[in-house]
């Protein structure tokens, strides 16, 4: 297979997009997705697809798909760092559901998605324990979904409480990044999460960070709660980002050669509470390789 320095040039540049997934759209003064892509095209240039096999894809997601317009394959429910989580059942489904969307790529924060089996009462969302044995085994996982599906896998790091082990988030992501010979998802609202828990400057760790290798942003807000005198920060995709949030993209986005995609991830919320993080992220990529208007034309 060629490196991934290779076959990043075939991926195609997407622009700036949005994300869904199963319900998203039908949640009280939920953003209209279709609307928004009719009325500023630029702002819905892709659909990343949150996808959970058990659920497939709802009504909105099915339109977007039919319309042939660009998207990628978010899953939602898949441990990469457990061998028993690549049953053939799973992945025929999975092969099946990205045959239907035929999405740039894969992607999808690379944590535990479910505790024990995969089955409905188990499923969440927690961090890798950040150290050289999960990573080795993250790696594999990345390398046999894309071995498997024949698609790119980009690992995102994930949101989180708490974090156990002995690397930052950013070298933990390198290393899998390394070993898989793979690009990587950097959703900077988790970043800026880890950051603030871990007591850390906003930038930390990112003069480490393999720049060549991020496909994919993220930018999301979230929300800040107390619980007995522990503050943490709740990763809803609320208009409302974090400042850290903004430090994190501005540095990073220009920075990036490879850099092919942007999300903006609000889609629980309405038009006009996410028209000024649009207008701000569309400035923002005028001083990158990505501008606004890339991607796919329908």
């Amino acid at each position: 297979m060629a490196s991934f320095a290779e076959r990043v040039h075939t991926l195609p540049a997407l622009g700036l997009g949005i994300s869904t997934e199963y319900g998203a759209s039908t949640a009280p003064d939920a953003l209209d997705i279709l609307a928004l892509r009719s009325a500023h095209a630029t702002y819905a240039g892709f659909l990343e697809v949150g996808v959970e096999v058990a659920k497939g894809l709802d009504d909105t997601a099915q339109h977007w798909v039919r319309e042939g317009w660009p998207a990628t394959y978010h899953f939602l429910d898949v441990n990469l760092d457990e061998a028993e989580d690549f049953d053939a059942p799973w992945l025929q489904a999975v092969a099946e559901i990205a045959e239907h969307i035929q999405p740039a790529w894969m992607c999808g924060d690379a944590g535990l998605w479910h505790f024990g089996r995969r089955e409905r009462g188990h499923m969440l969302l927690l961090p890798p324990i950040l150290c050289a044995e999960a990573a080795r085994s993250q790696a594999e996982g990345v390398v046999r979904l894309r071995d498997t599906l024949g698609y790119e896998v980009l690992p995102e790091n994930p949101p989180g409480h708490v974090y156990l082990g002995d690397l930052h988030i950013l070298d933990f992501y390198a290393q899998v990044a390394d070993l898989a010979d793979t690009g990587l998802l950097l959703d900077c609202a988790h970043l800026a999460i880890y950051q603030r828990l871990m007591g850390h400057e906003p930038l930390t760790g990112l003069d480490g960070t393999p720049l060549d290798r991020v496909v994919e942003l993220h930018v999301a807000g979230s929300t800040p709660h107390e619980h007995e005198g522990f503050t943490y920060w709740e990763d809803d995709h609320t208009p409302e980002m974090l400042a850290e949030t903004w430090t994190i993209f501005d540095w990073l986005a220009p920075k990036l050669p490879n850099l092919k995609a942007v999300v903006f991830e609000c889609e629980r919320n309405p038009l006009h509470s996410v028209l000024a993080g649009f207008e701000r992220l569309t400035t923002a990529l005028e001083d990158t390789v990505l501008p606004p208007a890339a991607g796919w034309q329908p």
